[in-house]
């Protein structure tokens, strides 16, 4: 039993999350991809029948954007096109993967969500309002039940990635997009962000429970792999969902 009184048995937890949407989200290197596969892991070995996706991406056309995205100069382009490219990746993933899933009572793990876009948004100085009424139009009602904010300090992250960040940066404006939720974006383009940016858009992470329209629960994520994972099963097991 948890402190509330619900088993938490990994059975009991299964029966809990079906048909529930839940984010892993973090700073870079914060492990949000390794612990989302090994809760995916434990919940299918206990019954589970889960559904993975990734954001941004995810469907056909989400890939389309994600090129766009991720193959050309982008260094001319408005910072609420970029947001809308963001979204409108999202809306089909939703659409497509998501409502679908829930629908017939799956588990949808996903790896980084609007919340992502709220960091680096708000990161770069735009307003946590505009963001979120954006989220609401591209996924309607369609919010995860859950996000898990896995935290490390910055220098971590990067540690973890074996990039360097940088202490100041040229071009700042150019950088203050949210590109690096690509993970298959170039290195360089990660290092060129200040470390005062990185800084602010995990502040903007651990804020997200305060803001953010469904429950956020940060997690420590510095630690050994399997103690991560123990302390993300019990931040779900005490999830109101």
């Amino acid at each position: 039993m948890n402190t509330d009184g619900i088993p938490n048995s990994d059975e009991a937890c299964v029966k809990r999350l079906r048909a529930k949407f839940i984010v892993f989200d973090g700073p870079d290197g914060s492990g949000k991809s390794t612990q989302r596969e090994l809760f995916g892991d434990r919940l299918e070995a206990a019954g589970g029948d889960v559904v993975h996706c990734k954001d941004p991406g995810g469907t056909d056309f989400g890939n389309m954007i994600r090129s766009i995205l991720l193959d050309h100069d982008l260094s001319k382009m408005d910072v609420r096109c970029e947001t809308f490219l963001f979204m409108a990746s999202r809306a089909q993933l939703v659409g497509e993967i998501v409502k679908p899933a829930l629908a017939a009572g799956k588990i949808v793990l996903c790896d980084r969500f609007i919340s992502s876009t709220c960091a680096y948004q708000v990161a770069a100085g735009y307003d946590m309002k505009r963001v979120l009424e954006l989220g609401q139009y591209a996924v309607e009602n369609v919010w995860p039940d859950l996000t898990l904010v896995l935290d490390v300090p910055i220098e971590t992250g990067f540690q973890r990635t074996g990039r360097q960040p940088k202490h100041a940066g040229k071009n700042r404006s150019k950088h203050a997009g949210q590109g690096m939720l690509l993970d298959d974006v170039q290195t360089d383009a990660m290092e060129a962000r200040p470390l005062d940016f990185h800084r602010k858009v995990r502040n903007t992470l651990l804020s997200l429970p305060e803001t953010y329209p469904r429950e956020v629960i940060v997690v420590n994520g510095v630690a050994e792999t399997q103690t991560v994972h123990d302390r993300v099963w019990e931040a779900v097991a005490g999830a109101t969902l």
